[in-house]
């Protein structure tokens, strides 16, 4: 699609585009730096205690029995675990360091198969079947305008780089909710990361 938004924060993600493309024409051009950019959906993943973010607002609304919160319960976004994308990061950084790497210089989106995309609404019902708990739809009338329905298409990473989504959005939500449990119940962080990168297995 062309470059564009209709609020300011999918403006910011055209500006950067068109910032690094230009960066790269102007100042790089014959120089051994490789630039590219590269796109990465809705990410979820153990680890995240940022404020306003679903999962992790889930993890603590299930940890102290309170009623989860939620606006746009219809909004369809990209789910997608944080391995994903960086296996994908890394399969381009390979690519860029390579001899033939002038075709890898642009912009890569790394997201999940179309079936996928999930609402909002779909997101938190699947992530309590993990850990139970309540939840409600608090969106108000007037709000800032939201797009609806976001999706990457990864037709260029899977045929460029070889790259495609290797957990499925029930697996994504399985393995982002049991981290913040299994963390509550007593698990060491850090072996549990370690646990799922091994499990998750990444590209030679």
């Amino acid at each position: 699609d062309r470059l564009g938004g209709h609020d300011p924060y999918s403006a910011s993600k055209a500006a950067t585009e068109l910032v690094v493309a230009s960066w790269r024409s102007a100042f790089l051009y014959g120089s051994k730096i490789r630039l590219a950019t590269a796109r990465a959906g809705n990410v979820i993943g153990g680890g995240d205690w940022s404020q306003d973010r679903i999962l992790p607002d889930l993890a603590r609304a299930c940890r102290d029995n309170q009623i989860l919160q939620i606006r746009n319960r219809y909004a369809v976004r990209p789910w997608q675990h944080v391995l994903d994308p960086l296996n994908g990061y890394l399969l381009l950084a390979e690519a860029l360091a390579s001899n033939n790497s002038e075709k890898f210089e642009s912009s890569f989106n790394f997201g999940p198969e179309p079936k996928d995309c999930r609402n909002v609404g779909e997101l938190v019902e699947a992530a309590l079947s993990y850990w139970p708990g309540d939840w409600s739809d608090v969106t108000e009338l007037g709000a800032p305008h939201e797009a609806q329905n976001l999706s990457l298409s990864i037709d260029k990473a899977r045929n460029l780089l070889n790259w495609s989504p290797r957990w499925s959005f029930d697996e994504a939500v399985a393995a982002t909710v049991l981290w913040y449990r299994n963390v509550e119940a007593g698990a060491d962080p850090s072996m549990l990361v370690r646990q799922q990168i091994s499990d998750f297995g990444f590209s030679e």
